[in-house]
Parts: structure tokens; C-alpha cells; sequence
């Protein structure tokens, strides 16, 4: 307990995504292209023999950790530690082990894979919560609730139509990371500073056996995609879009946690209370939001670094400098951690948000006589009235009724103060009839119920796949 430890591994991201990110997994795909690459050369008539191979994939997983750290600190260099340690294993294919590669085709070639991979793992999760908020979203897409613009009450809306705006941004989210997944690149077998020198001196002269190389060697790991050139690594903008996608989810993510916060205060929905859950050292009847609040602090966080990407992508040096190293160790892997805690978080609260119809509506029934002064202007209009007269006879009553309401406490007498106005030629049956919220909230309905069926429910149907019905299958960590 006397050394930091990260809150990402110890307390929140999934264990999926911490193997992913792993030192297990990170080396041993360094093996894996070792032992590939070893392969096609051999394919492709260098001196290599079936006994090598087999030497490779028989120490394939023997890592002994020790010898790479003696190694790492003897070199100081991660690639020729490794290399050294797989060698004292392999010792029959020793002399073929890293054959034209360096060090960038293992740590580029790695860490493409492992964005790849962590892509896959979010989502499945971003899917989930797709699913989840899409239910909610039915299930509450006829009940009336108020707008808010500045944060004051505007107009009605529908608790789905709300929710509606936050599975669209997810929508947004989704088709960005399938546009990642789809076009993301190999970074290949590309030499010393991308010319491929080392290899073109191994094949003689021959560009198609490279050719050839890259093919089969990207479509081992399941790669459509080679990037035709590089400096001595893949761009680094491949990290900046990245990061900049895993921004994007932390946004939509904490946009969410702002309105669900704001709507607890208002007693309108809450995310889940345990039991036994505390929400206050101190003051015992409180329900403090602690999900939302966490998934709105490491979306700040996922936002934060976002930034950083960009700063190495922008100052990198011609074929190669190598401070953009500790920085990519440190926020790609943070940023998938993070974001994966996000969406854990959010499934999790989905599950089980509580909605509050009666204090919705207790909300509605003390804004609504302000509310309806467009449709009265509307009426009286209609009959014959100025509309600016109405509008301002509107305007004085409305600036009055607020002032009694905020200064003496009083209920909101506006509706009256309108009958009373000889002015105003509306009727009282009329404005009854107006005062009915589920008239006053538009196609709200109607476009929700349309969206959920055309671009939602689509998505949803194609990702079946991937929709897990046991939530605890994704949540794993402390929520």
C-alpha cells in the first residue's frame, strides 16, 4: 500500500480491457509477428527451416519475465530485451528471430491490434447501452415533462423525445467507431524509415515478394487494410483520430450525466440507490448521484487527453522523433481503460434509472399557464385581436404572476389574471381545453416513436449479435 496504483485498474475499467492492454498480451503479439513473419519469408524462399518454425511456436508463450527486465536494464531497449530473452528460449531459430524488422514493426504493428481489439470491446458496450437507453426511450415516449432552454422552463416535450437526443448522439458515436473499425491499417513491413530497405536487399530486388509479405502477413491479424507508406511509423493522426472518437463517446456520456444530475435535483429521475448505499458521511437523507459523477469525471478526463494525441501527431520530426513514446503509453491505453469505465457505468445505471412521474407532472402543472401563452395568442388572433397587443398584454400579466409567485410564495395566478382581461377575447372552456399537456408536446411522440423505428432499431437488429441481456456479463468492476 505504499505505491500509487491506478484507479482505472484497480477500481474501475473491465477485465477484458485490462488484458488488452497487457503486457501478456502487448509481448506476446510481438512473438506472434516474429513467428509470422518467419513463416512467410520462409513461403517466400528465404533460408529459413521447418525447424525454426516449429522452435518459434513451441516457445511461442515461454516468457520468462525476469530475464526481459535483466535484459531491458542491461540494453535499455524493450525490443532487444525481448528479442534477447526469446532467443535464450528459441535457441535453434536465435539466428532468424527479427529478420529485416525493427522496432517500430513490432511496437506499430502491436499497437494498431490492440486499438483494433480495444475498439471491438467498446463496442459491444457502446452497443448495449444503445440498447438499453432505445427501451427506456419506448417506454416513456408519450409522457409529457418540461423542456428546458438556459435551464428555464420553454415548452413540453416527452421524457423519450429527451431521451431520444441522447441515444442520437450515441448514433453519431457509433457510426464514427464503425468508420474507425472498417478503415483502421496494418502498419506493415516497412524497414528502418519506411523505405523497406532491409528487405529489399532479403528478396533481391524483388518489390512483389514484399508485396506479397505485407498481404499475408496483415491478413493473419485479420487486417483488410496496409498502409501503403509510412515514415518509420504508421501516422501518427491514426492516434489523434482515435482518441478524438473516444472523446466523442466521453462527451455524449458526460452530456448525459449533466441531465440526469440536473433532473435528480429535480426529484424527476434518479439513477440507482442500493439499500444499504451511503450517500452522505454527514447529512444521512441524501442520494448523492455518485454514478453519473464518476462517469462525468473520466469523461473529462478521456476529453483531456484527447489533446495530447493531437500535440504528437502535429510535432512529430520528417521519418521519425521519438518523443511521442511515453506519451502513447500512457494515453491510448488510459483513454480505452476510461472510456470502457464510462460505459460500464452507463449500462449500469440504464438498468435500473427510476422516473418520478408525479413530480414530473408537479413540475408541469406550476409552468403551464406560462407555457400556453403562444396558443393563446394563437386563438385571439384567430378571432380578429392584434397579435402584438396580445402579445404584450401576455408579457405584463406573465412578468407580474412571476413576481407574487417569487416574492410572496403565492400559487400562479396567470390564467386568471388572462380570463379577467377584457383585452384578451378568449374563452375559459378554450383555455381548459389548451391546459392539457399531452396537447401541448407536438410531434414529440411521433418523431420519437419514427426514430427508434428507422435508425435505431436497425442498428440494434444487425448488432444482435453483441446485446447482452445479463448485465453483469459487461459490469465487472466497482460501479
Amino acid at each position: 500500500m505504499e505505491k500509487y496504483k491506478n484507479p482505472l485498474v484497480e477500481r474501475y475499467s473491465s477485465q477484458e480491457m485490462l488484458y488488452n492492454f497487457s503486457p501478456k498480451k502487448k509481448f506476446l503479439t510481438w512473438r506472434k509477428l516474429w513467428l509470422y513473419l518467419a513463416e512467410i519469408q520462409k513461403e517466400l524462399g528465404l533460408n529459413i527451416s521447418e525447424e525454426q518454425i516449429f522452435d518459434l511456436k513451441n516457445n511461442l508463450h515461454d516468457i520468462d519475465w525476469n530475464r526481459v527486465s535483466f535484459y531491458e536494464k542491461k540494453f535499455r531497449h524493450d525490443v532487444m530485451a525481448h528479442l534477447y530473452a526469446f532467443g535464450e528460449k528459441a535457441t535453434i531459430a536465435r539466428p532468424i528471430i527479427h529478420l529485416g524488422a525493427t522496432s517500430a514493426f513490432l511496437g506499430d504493428n502491436t499497437d494498431i491490434i490492440l486499438i483494433r481489439d480495444g475498439l471491438e470491446i467498446l463496442l459491444k458496450k457502446l452497443i448495449n447501452v444503445i440498447f438499453r437507453l432505445r427501451n427506456f426511450t419506448l417506454e416513456y415516449h408519450n409522457i409529457p415533462t418540461l423542456a428546458f432552454t438556459h435551464y428555464q422552463p420553454a415548452q413540453l416535450t416527452t421524457v423519450g423525445k429527451r431521451s431520444a437526443l441522447w441515444l442520437q448522439s450515441l448514433l453519431l458515436d457509433l457510426e464514427e467507431l464503425e468508420f474507425r473499425l472498417k478503415n483502421i491499417r496494418f502498419r506493415g513491413v516497412k524497414g528502418t524509415v519506411g523505405s523497406a530497405d532491409s528487405f529489399k536487399e532479403l528478396f533481391n530486388g524483388d518489390l512483389q515478394k514484399l508485396k506479397d509479405l505485407e498481404k499475408k502477413l496483415s491478413n493473419k491479424f485479420k487486417f483488410k487494410n496496409v498502409f501503403p507508406i509510412t515514415g518509420q511509423t504508421y501516422d501518427r493522426k491514426v492516434d489523434a483520430q482515435i482518441l478524438n472518437l473516444l472523446s466523442n463517446i466521453s462527451q455524449s456520456s458526460h452530456k448525459f450525466s449533466n441531465d440526469l444530475r440536473l433532473l435528480q435535483n429535480l426529484k424527476e429521475m434518479e439513477e440507482p440507490f442500493e439499500k444499504e448505499q451511503i450517500g452522505s458521511s454527514a447529512m444521512a437523507y441524501k442520494r448523492n448521484p455518485i454514478r453519473s459523477e464518476r462517469m462525468a469525471a473520466l469523461a473529462k478526463y478521456v476529453i483531456s487527453l484527447s489533446n495530447s494525441s493531437a500535440l504528437v501527431a502535429a510535432t512529430q520530426w520528417l521519418e521519425r522523433t521519438l518523443d511521442d513514446s511515453a506519451n502513447r503509453r500512457l494515453v491510448i491505453g488510459q483513454s480505452f481503460l476510461a472510456v470502457d469505465s464510462i460505459l460500464m457505468i452507463w449500462n449500469n445505471i440504464l438498468e435500473n434509472l427510476v422516473v418520478y412521474p408525479k413530480m414530473i407532472d408537479k413540475h408541469i402543472k406550476e409552468e403551464l399557464p406560462f407555457l400556453v401563452t403562444e396558443y393563446i395568442i394563437i386563438e385571439c388572433v384567430k378571432k380578429g385581436a392584434d397579435r402584438q397587443d396580445i402579445h404584450e398584454r401576455i408579457r405584463i400579466h406573465s412578468m407580474e404572476a412571476n413576481d407574487k409567485i417569487k416574492l410572496e410564495g403565492i400559487e400562479n395566478d396567470f390564467i386568471q389574471r388572462i380570463l379577467h382581461d377584457k383585452k384578451i377575447p378568449i374563452h375559459e372552456k378554450k383555455i381548459n381545453q389548451i391546459l392539457n399537456p399531452k396537447k401541448l408536446t407536438g410531434f414529440s411522440s411521433d418523431q420519437t416513436l419514427e426514430f427508434l423505428d428507422t435508425k435505431v432499431n436497425p442498428i440494434l437488429n444487425r448488432f444482435h449479435h453483441l446485446i447482452d441481456f445479463d448485465l453483469s456479463n459487461i459490469i465487472d468492476r466497482q460501479i
